[in-house]
C-alpha cells in the first residue's frame, strides 16, 4: 500500500517501549512514504529513533496518573502538537496515550485515530481506591471518543474486545483484533538448552501485578521441596503505581530465592540461557515476552488470563494456572524442571505458533491495512 503524502503522528509513553513494541510498524509506514513523528518520552533511545528517519518529539507522559497538573500541562501539549502537525493518523500505544491522545485529536480534527491497548492496565486490573475512582471516567471518556467516525481501535485478544464492546460501550466494527506487536522470528530463535540446573525466567517490569510477588512465593515452595530450579527476574522498575520497591526485590536478591537481574538489553540471549519462560501476570493484552520465548523455543507457565493464554495454550504450548495463586505455579514449574521432553515439546509447538500467528510480517500487515481506511489527505 501507499501511504505517501500522509503524515502519522506515534504517540507511546517511553522511547524504551516505541522501540521494543512499535518500531516495525513505524518502519513499514515510512517504507510505504507516510511522514513519521514520534512523540515520547525520551530517556535513551532518542538516537535510535532518529536514526529510522522518524521526527522526535520530546514529550514527558507521565505512567504514574497520580498528578492531575502536570496531566493536564501534558494534555495541553499533545493538543498544540496535533495543531502545529496536522496529522492525518495519530496512533495511540497504551491507555493513557489513547485516552490524552484521543482528546487531543478530537479538539483540533484529526482525520484518523488509531488507539491500540496492550491490555487495560492498573486501571482496570487493581481494585484499590484511585483506580477504582478513575475507572468509571475512563469508560465514559472512551465511550464518547471511541465511537467517533475517525476512531479505529486495536485490541490483542477477545476478552478485551468483548470489554470495550459490552463494559465500555464502543461499536464492535470500530474495533479489530491484531494479535500483538509481532515478534521477530529470525532474532529470537530456538537453540539447544543449556547444562545444569534448570533456569525459569521472567521477563517483565517488575511491578505487583505481573504476578512477581505469586512467582517469589512459588520459589520459596520449591527450595521448600528440594525442587532444583532456578528463578531469574529480568526486567526494569518504573513509575507505574504498581511498582515492586527497590528494596523489596534487594531483599528477595539478598535473600537467594531468586536472582533479580534488573534491566537487559540481551533478552534472546536471556531465553537462550533459560529452559522455561514464566509470566504469572493478572492480566495482559498479548505479553510481548511470551511471544519472543515462543519464538526461542521455550516451553511456557503462565496465568490464565486474557492474553497470556493466547500464546500459552494449555498442554500445548505450556502450563496455565489459576490467578494469583503460589502453588500451583509452583507445581507447574516443577513439573517442566523435571521432564525434559515435555519441555521438547511444548516448545516445538511455541515456534510454530509464532511463525503462523504471531510474527511481525503477519502483524505489520494487518496494521497497514487499518491505516488504509484513513481519509485521503
Amino acid at each position: 500500500m501507499s501511504l505517501a503524502g500522509r503524515k502519522i503522528v506515534y504517540l507511546v509513553s517511553e522511547d524504551w517501549y516505541f522501540c521494543s513494541h512499535r518500531l516495525p510498524i513505524a518502519r513499514a509506514a515510512r517504507d510505504a512514504g507516510a511522514e513519521v513523528v514520534v512523540a515520547t518520552r525520551v530517556r535513551e533511545h532518542g538516537a535510535r529513533i532518529e536514526a529510522e528517519g522518524f521526527r522526535l518529539v520530546p514529550l514527558e507522559l507521565s505512567r504514574s496518573g497520580r498528578n492531575p497538573i502536570h496531566d493536564l500541562a501534558t494534555l495541553v501539549d499533545l493538543i498544540r502538537l496535533y495543531r502545529r502537525e496536522r496529522p492525518d493518523i495519530t496512533h495511540h500505544v497504551a491507555l493513557k496515550p489513547a485516552l490524552y491522545g484521543s482528546i487531543a485529536a478530537w479538539l483540533t480534527g484529526t482525520p484518523m485515530m488509531v488507539n491500540a491497548f496492550a491490555g487495560m492496565g492498573f486501571v482496570f486490573i487493581s481494585d484499590g481506591l484511585f483506580a477504582r475512582a478513575v475507572r468509571h471516567f475512563v469508560r465514559a471518556s472512551f465511550r464518547f471518543l471511541l465511537n467517533r467516525p475517525n476512531s479505529r481501535v486495536i485490541v490483542q485478544n477477545p476478552d478485551d474486545f468483548a470489554l470495550f464492546a459490552e463494559t465500555i460501550g464502543v461499536a464492535p466494527g470500530r474495533i479489530t483484533i491484531i494479535r500483538g506487536s509481532g515478534v521477530d522470528t529470525e532474532h529470537y530463535r530456538p537453540t539447544p538448552e543449556p547444562d545444569g540446573v534448570p533456569v525459569a525466567v521472567c521477563v517483565s517490569r517488575m511491578l505487583w501485578d505481573k504476578g512477581i510477588g505469586e512467582l517469589v512465593e512459588a520459589a520459596r515452595l520449591l527450595r521448600d521441596r528440594g525442587t532444583a530450579l532456578r528463578i531469574r527476574l529480568v526486567g526494569p522498575r518504573d513509575d507505574n503505581p504498581a511498582a515492586i520497591p527497590a528494596e523489596t526485590l534487594a531483599a528477595w536478591s539478598q535473600e537467594g530465592i531468586v536472582e533479580v537481574a534488573g534491566a537487559s538489553d540481551d533478552i534472546a540471549g536471556e531465553y537462550a540461557r533459560a529452559h522455561i519462560a514464566v509470566l504469572p501476570s493478572y492480566r495482559e493484552g498479548l505479553p510481548k515476552s511470551l511471544l519472543e520465548a515462543a519464538a526461542a523455543g521455550l516451553p511456557m507457565v503462565a496465568t490464565d488470563v486474557p492474553g497470556c493464554r493466547e500464546v500459552c495454550r494449555h498442554d500445548e504450548t505450556g502450563l496455565l494456572v489459576p490467578l494469583k495463586s503460589s502453588a500451583p505455579l509452583a507445581d507447574a514449574l516443577q513439573t517442566l524442571a523435571e521432564d525434559a521432553s515435555l519441555r521438547a515439546r511444548y516448545g516445538a509447538a511455541a515456534r510454530a505458533l509464532t511463525e503462523t500467528a504471531f510474527a511481525e510480517p503477519i502483524i505489520v500487515s494487518q496494521t497497514m491495512g487499518l491505516y488504509e481506511s484513513a481519509p485521503s489527505p
